[in-house]
């Protein structure tokens, strides 16, 4: 069954223009949010709804001009996500280009900050076998 327009439920307008103005965390990595732990999925979404955007693969033989076009491609893309925060984390020299072009537009840049925990096992065969355990801390703002 349609609903007519005025059917619709209805959003008052000052919580729809806070809604609009509060933005969302854009999450620009190949950290896919699903997969955050609770501490830093609440500590994101004080920004707002968080938003995955994956970073793409930097070729090794790009050139400057290639990074460059990326990142106007996904600041473009970032952009229309109204973002009232990104994180960006990925490939350094598209991670650093993306963050001045945002920035020079006032929007608050961060990087998650993890402790990290190594497990070392040697095993039978004299090997050895590292596991790594990331626990998020905090989102620290790009300076």
């Amino acid at each position: 069954m349609d609903m007519k327009t005025s059917d619709k439920p209805r959003i008052p307008e000052e919580e729809n223009t806070a809604a609009q103005e509060r933005g969302t965390f854009v999450n620009c990595s190949n950290h896919p949010s699903v997969k955050w732990s609770a501490e830093q999925r609440a500590e994101a979404e004080k920004y707002g709804p968080v938003m995955d955007l994956p970073f793409p693969e930097v070729p090794a033989g790009a050139d400057i001009e290639t990074v460059k076009e990326m990142a106007d491609e996904l600041v473009d893309q970032i952009l229309q996500m109204n973002p009232a925060a990104v994180m960006c984390q990925g490939e350094f020299t598209l991670t650093f280009a993306i963050v001045r072009r945002l920035m020079k537009r006032d929007i608050l840049c961060l990087s998650a900050c993890a402790e990290r925990d190594i497990a070392e096992t040697v095993m039978p065969d004299g090997t050895t076998s590292k596991q790594s355990f990331f626990r998020f801390t905090r989102f620290r703002p790009y300076e």
